[in-house]
């Protein structure tokens, strides 16, 4: 996908169409992201859900026999970064597009 390294579009503080410069955010490892994410799993265990823990007085399943990674996903979606030449602010864009490969022409 290319995108132009230049566009015009609407920024929020100076209320008006400007020139916005596009930049691509660096992708962050999910600790980075979600730095939050284990004390939520830890609470989870802590309020008293069964998890791994025989199988709660319910039937017997039998057992898995084929695994799949049905949900794999091949692309990123991209995560754009417009910041205004007038008022030097940044933007995020809202909903970014799944893409394999991102080029500022």
């Amino acid at each position: 996908m290319k995108k132009p390294k230049v566009m015009k579009r609407h920024c929020p503080t100076c209320k008006k169409h400007t020139e916005h410069k596009v930049t691509e955010a660096k992708n962050r490892g999910r600790s980075k992201a979600h730095p939050l994410s284990k004390f939520g799993e830890r609470r989870l265990l802590d309020r008293g859900s069964k998890r791994g823990a025989g199988n709660q007085g319910k039937f017997s399943k039998p057992p898995i026999k084929k695994w799949k990674s049905t949900g794999k996903k091949t692309s990123k979606k991209t995560d754009l970064r417009y910041t205004c030449q007038v008022c030097k602010k940044t933007t995020v864009q809202k909903t970014g597009t799944r893409t394999k490969k991102l080029e500022l022409v």
